[in-house]
């Protein structure tokens, strides 16, 4: 085969060369060497010897065992198509068609779609919104307690934490307290893959899987260098089957699974075994440098770093996020200087950091902020771009069902929503379908479009408009 590059191979290498990634993957393109990339020779099905991802007893079964074993769990699968899969099938597993589940607002679409497909009924755990970032705070232990005292025959609880922004919610307590009753927790851990028990050394504790949850999905590519697509599911104790997690998966992930992923998961997995703990003490280095420098920004926000004010509604948070309240203007002015970062919503403006950042990464970020900070005018702080959700008058699963259609989105409060909108990312629908569309829904589509966030709809309709029900 002849060795010549294609037009989006050259487009995304001239897109790689422009600015420093401030984004997943967690790889960074450049550690380790590209694992998959050059695989033509070991790009492989499921022959004799090679084992199958869907019946695995050889290769892969070792594989996964190694990685188990590095992060402490019963189990663990790997998953080739993202934490989206492991998230469809890990509700489907625990919750059977029609019953209900108690689950976090502030989840991921994923975790929405799942409860779509499983026409599950939903009782939600809205947490508290923090006033100066307006994000989404920590599920607090207490509220999950009344929602099993509401909602009894509840098959599981669904969280997530990390979210995008890096807020962790207390673990340990709310599965103390869920498997008391004998309730299963599932986590969506996709942005917290580096929740290893040697990590706990370096300032990253309070991981799912030492907590105790009985499924963890974690997304391997958004902080650890894997490829994207690549994800762990991680299972503990004995309220969750694996056998049926297994029949999932087999219903929700391709029966052609790419081995170029699932050798950059085992690759990643002997990094962490071999390299980690090495790794880690340099990434905490690296954002102590960069916190004492934001310690001197006079108009720039920094979500928990420098001289941030404490924020109540947080149990915890990870420390690899470097939130910044800079706005769109701000994050135009990191890519005219060689910075690329992952999210602009608002006026916050996301950097993901990794142990696979250049040594000195966060030093030269913060000399650009620094500059910045000189001359900007820091944006108006979010004052609805997080509005409460509206009542549910049906599940998610009816609502998309019944007929329905377009309105003028400012002539749609008091209706009920026939699709998702959200902002895209984080991907943390803003109102679901069945739920009331209120006056605060369309203060926060309006804010979020003057700041230049586009609001995603998935009904079809444009950006003025939404579909409701009839």
């Amino acid at each position: 085969m002849m060795n010549v590059k294609s037009t989006l191979q050259q487009e995304l290498e001239a897109l790689s060369a422009a600015r420093y990634p401030l984004h997943m993957p967690g790889h960074k393109r450049r550690q380790p060497p590209a694992q998959g990339l050059d695989c033509y020779a070991w790009d492989m099905t499921e022959i004799d010897g090679a084992d199958d991802l869907h019946d695995a007893d050889g290769i892969l079964a070792a594989a996964m065992a190694r990685t188990a074993a590095l992060y402490g769990a019963r189990r663990c699968w790997y998953l080739v198509g993202g934490s989206t899969v492991g998230l469809l099938a890990g509700i489907r597993a625990l919750a059977p068609f029609g019953s209900t589940v108690i689950a976090a607002r502030n989840c991921h679409k994923a975790v929405y779609h799942a409860l779509e497909l499983g026409r599950l009924t939903t009782h939600w755990l809205t947490p508290p919104v923090d006033a100066q970032f307006g994000v989404y705070g920590s599920v607090r232990p207490a509220d999950v307690a009344a929602a099993l005292d509401a909602a009894p025959e509840a098959r599981c609880v669904i969280l997530t934490s990390p979210t995008y922004e890096g807020v962790l919610s207390d673990l340990a307590s709310i599965v103390q307290l869920c498997h008391a009753r004998g309730v299963p927790v599932l986590v969506d851990e996709a942005h917290g893959a580096h929740y290893l028990p040697f990590a706990a050394q370096y300032g990253w504790q309070g991981g799912a899987v030492q907590a105790g949850a009985d499924l963890v999905v974690q997304s391997a590519h958004k902080t650890l260098p894997s490829l994207t697509q690549t994800a762990f599911l991680q299972l503990n104790g004995d309220l969750a089957d694996p056998a049926e997690v297994e029949r999932q998966l087999d219903v929700f992930e391709t029966s052609s699974p790419s081995y170029p992923l699932l050798v950059s998961l085992d690759g990643c997995t002997r990094w962490l075994a071999e390299q980690g703990p090495q790794a880690f003490a340099a990434w905490r280095s690296r954002l102590t440098v960069f916190d004492e420098a934001a310690r001197k920004f006079k108009n720039i926000k920094v979500l928990c770093y420098g001289s941030d004010a404490p924020h109540p509604d947080f149990f915890a948070y990870d420390s690899g996020k470097i939130l910044l309240q800079i706005g769109a203007a701000g994050a135009a002015y990191l890519r005219r200087n060689g910075f690329e970062p992952e999210m602009v919503c608002g006026p916050n403006v996301l950097a993901m950091t990794s142990p696979s950042d250049d040594a000195d990464a966060l030093e030269r970020l913060a000399d650009v902020l620094n500059a910045w900070d000189e001359t900007a005018t820091p944006p108006a702080a979010p004052a609805h771009i997080l509005p409460a959700p509206g009542a549910a008058r049906c599940t998610i699963g009816e609502a998309l069902l019944r007929p329905a259609h377009t309105v003028p989105l400012r002539d749609a409060v008091g209706q009920t929503a026939a699709e998702y909108l959200w902002a895209y990312p984080p991907g943390v629908p803003l109102v679901a379908p069945g739920e009331t569309i209120t006056a605060e829904l369309t203060a926060a589509c309006a804010e979020l479009a003057q700041a230049g966030t586009r609001v995603r709809h998935t009904g079809g309709s444009d950006t003025e408009a939404i579909l409701v029900l009839r």
